[in-house]
């Protein structure tokens, strides 16, 4: 019996890729001769991130539709095109055992091109409200693993398994030692710590309300960990002193130990990804979410709302992040209770081992053919 082949699609964050990767290793570990192939966007991250794990990658060149100038989308179309002729090529070329789509622009013309050529399709949808792509491919899917419940107004109730979304495996693994943490930040221990994290690109509204409060949070005895994202690093850094070890201030583009990332924090700033809020629940972190308006469907809003609506966690409105969010962290970080409150309902939020979960899946999918 010749080794599984399999091809893993999809990409453009953070959110997107961290699962993979832990879906591909879970995979890997189970069949460690299995043949594992990405498909991304070739202009994403992705292209980075999976050949660093370990993996093979190829690229398509395919993007989003642009709403703010529709005659861009002339364009997209033929992207979309090549891309769908590029994707027949890789499946007919390399013959996977089974497709898995983990959402991003790549993931559309793989799975489509898949489900044609009578290649079984995974989706792993890692929101609480489904995009229009993944509604479309998953009426050709075999199987839908979802993270939240009462995802059948989206797929058909026979195809769903309720898995959670897979986080990266040195946190779900992790042991925790926030003296170790503070060391690795350089931060006082008999202080509280806030982490910031606007994702990967970062987030002009999250850093525009931690530049305009931190006065205010540095003189209330707060120390910051500050994920700004590549794109607003360099001018932060021209404002902030972050080499200087006696400020309460730490600040990077990237944050590569996001373990002692969260192991030294009190309170959570972050957008509402769906691969955040589901670190955020495994590691009973008390959250304060700020959704970003810039993604399909609005489905950070909706992510952060099944979280709030169970008073496991804070959100602001994107639009007033830059006036409210230090006044926030300020309400919260000393409120004992709260944060206790906090941390032990999005606790309960929590799935474990959403990786392994979905392995057992794409395994009965391959013994099936």
């Amino acid at each position: 019996m010749r080794p599984y082949r399999i091809i893993i699609s999809g990409g453009g964050t953070g959110g997107h890729i961290f699962p993979a990767i832990s879906i591909a290793n879970t995979f890997r570990q189970r069949h460690p001769d299995a043949a594992i192939l990405f498909v991304g966007a070739d202009d994403r991250m992705e292209m980075e991130r999976v050949p660093k794990a370990g993996y093979e990658i190829t690229g398509l060149p395919i993007s989003g539709l642009d709403r703010s100038n529709k005659l861009k989308n002339i364009a997209v179309l033929f992207r979309f095109l090549k891309s769908l002729y590029m994707a027949k090529k890789i499946v007919r070329t390399y013959a996977p055992d089974l497709i898995v789509g983990v959402g991003g622009y790549a993931s559309a013309p793989t799975l489509w091109v898949a489900s044609s050529l009578g290649v079984p399709t995974l989706i792993q949808e890692q929101n609480s409200y489904a995009g229009v792509t993944n509604k479309w491919l998953g009426k050709r899917a075999a199987k839908i693993c979802v993270a939240y419940e009462g995802m059948d107004r989206f797929f058909s109730a026979e195809k769903i398994v309720l898995t959670g979304n897979p986080v990266r495996k040195e946190l779900e693994e992790r042991l925790e030692d926030r003296k170790d943490a503070l060391d690795y930040f350089q931060l006082q221990p008999g202080k509280k710590t806030v982490l910031i994290i606007g994702g990967s690109l970062g987030a002009r509204t999250i850093n525009g309300g931690v530049r305009n409060g931190l006065k205010q949070l540095v003189d209330a005895g707060i120390q910051i960990i500050w994920q700004t994202g590549k794109y607003y690093y360099a001018d932060i850094r021209r404002q902030l002193e972050c080499t200087d070890t006696k400020n309460p201030v730490w600040c990077a583009d990237f944050i590569t130990r996001m373990d002692y990332a969260y192991a030294a924090a009190d309170l959570v700033v972050s957008r509402a990804g769906a691969g955040s809020v589901s670190e955020l629940c495994l590691l009973k972190k008390a959250a304060v979410l700020i959704p970003s308006p810039n993604v399909a469907e609005d489905h950070q809003t909706k992510n952060a709302l099944a979280v709030v609506n169970r008073g496991a966690a804070a959100m602001i409105a994107d639009r007033d992040a830059e006036k409210l969010l230090a006044d926030t962290i300020l309400s919260l970080i000393h409120d004992a209770d709260k944060l206790k409150t906090f941390s032990e309902q999005i606790g309960l939020l929590a799935r474990r081992h959403s990786a392994e979960l979905i392995v057992d899946e794409m395994e009965k999918l391959i013994t099936k053919t």
